[in-house]
């Protein structure tokens, strides 16, 4: 029972403070809001530990923990009222394990990794040239080529090794390549599309009789484990010339860059302070912070985000002054 009348009586006290933060006040200025009934279950539970275990003035932690009550997520209102422990309350409420957590994003993919695809440009190299391998292709006819993993493009006419590194990429699902017709026939155009997939009805390159003309076009290839993965398909007897430009791979993100940054200052014994992170390096957001008392005595009574900035309210048990430390979690996006 002297449990129970301690926790009203630490209510009772934190109640006002909070209200006027305006963290819980109902929407017609009366009673609790759906936020203050989750506040109202966190200080009722957590204030007299407050008072007890860091004999901190519980007017004190409310009014620092006013604006965090009033702008954290709901979500992490109700994580903090269901906390077993103070720790985990405190991290509910933006602590050292939620922000850490946070900082150790990695994503898998920017994008649709199937449809957002990223272009790599390169020097134009020689892929193809049928005048030095396999002949003319057939009127009517198709020939199957390789443009992805590939060590020498030699086999087909292209250049000797794999195009400064293209053919070491592995495959890729689109490239960009430069045709040119030489000597057609008669005229007609040539097709160019994933291996011995369905034919387009599109033309890559048009031609007249004798012409020797070129055109730039993206082509799908197949991404499979077959021999090849591109097929070309010509109306009339033609030599055909391709020099690859660039290609077109999955989308590959970077994983998040982040870096702490602190602040130490000194806690006088016997005493309560509050300390603020510096500001996050140019370019840097802030993803939130901890804290950390260096000595045994001292306590983290408080761990909260306020602007750019992150906020510790520490205590100190011991008659010995000590330092404490205030980290803010930096992160940005690098990007490719």
């Amino acid at each position: 029972m002297k449990k129970l009348m301690f926790t009203a009586a630490a209510v009772a006290l934190a109640a006002p403070l909070l209200l006027a933060a305006g963290a819980v006040r109902g929407a017609d200025g009366e009673g609790y809001s759906p936020r203050g009934e989750l506040v109202y279950r966190i200080v009722r539970k957590w204030g007299p530990h407050v008072q007890e275990a860091y004999r901190t003035d519980l007017g004190q932690w409310a009014r620092q923990m006013g604006p965090v009550f009033a702008k954290s997520p709901m979500s992490a209102l109700q994580r903090a009222a269901d906390a077993r422990d103070f720790e985990s309350m405190n991290d509910a409420l933006l602590g050292k394990a939620g922000l850490r957590s946070a900082g150790q994003v990695t994503p898998t993919a920017i994008g649709n990794p199937t449809a957002d695809l990223t272009f790599v440009p390169i020097a134009p190299c020689r892929i193809l040239d049928t005048r030095l391998a396999g002949g003319p292709i057939l009127a009517n006819s198709t020939r199957d080529f390789d443009v992805a993993s590939v060590v020498d493009y030699s086999g087909q006419g292209g250049a000797a090794g794999n195009c400064n590194g293209v053919g070491a990429v592995g495959g890729f699902a689109a490239a960009m390549v430069n045709f040119a017709v030489v000597t057609p026939g008669s005229a007609g155009y040539i097709t160019a599309y994933p291996y011995q997939s369905a034919r387009p009805v599109a033309s890559n390159v048009n031609y007249a009789g004798g012409d020797i003309v070129g055109n730039l076009a993206v082509v799908t290839l197949d991404t499979s484990a077959a021999a090849a993965d591109m097929t070309v398909y010509s109306y009339a007897q033609t030599h055909l010339v391709a020099d690859i430009v660039g290609y077109f791979i999955a989308p590959t993100p970077t994983p998040l860059q982040c870096t702490t940054v602190q602040t130490i200052s000194t806690m006088n014994g016997s005493a309560s302070f509050t300390g603020t992170s510096p500001v996050c390096p140019a370019g840097y957001t802030k993803m939130g912070g901890y804290c950390q008392a260096t000595g045994n005595a001292g306590r983290v009574v408080a761990s909260y985000p306020n602007g750019t900035l992150h906020q510790c309210v520490f205590t100190n048990e011991s008659p010995t002054a000590m330092q404490v430390i205030v980290y803010a979690e930096c992160c940005r996006l690098p990007g490719r």
